[in-house]
């Protein structure tokens, strides 16, 4: 347990801010599973964009690493194509 007032106040804010980035990374997975669930052509432009400026976004603060962040955006792309051009 910290004695130091310094430390006790760095385990709050350590707490908190964990809280929330795995807040933030749950919301980003949500995201992208439900957008590699779909199986029918995706029209909705705005929904790729949203989730691939989500997972830049998860990247520039580290929450993510920028080589997972790529292979998701790459994922997503291969996806989208992949169900667009089926028919």
């Amino acid at each position: 347990m910290a004695h130091h007032a310094s430390a006790k106040k760095r385990i709050r804010q350590s707490e908190k801010r964990r809280e929330q980035n795995k807040g933030q990374v749950s919301k980003l997975r949500t995201l992208t599973k439900k957008l590699l669930e779909k199986k029918e052509a995706i029209s909705n432009k705005k929904e790729v964009e949203s989730t691939i400026s989500a997972i830049d976004k998860s990247a520039n603060k580290k929450l993510i690493h920028k080589n997972k962040a790529s292979r998701l955006k790459s994922r997503i792309a291969r996806h989208v194509n992949k169900v667009n051009t089926a028919k």
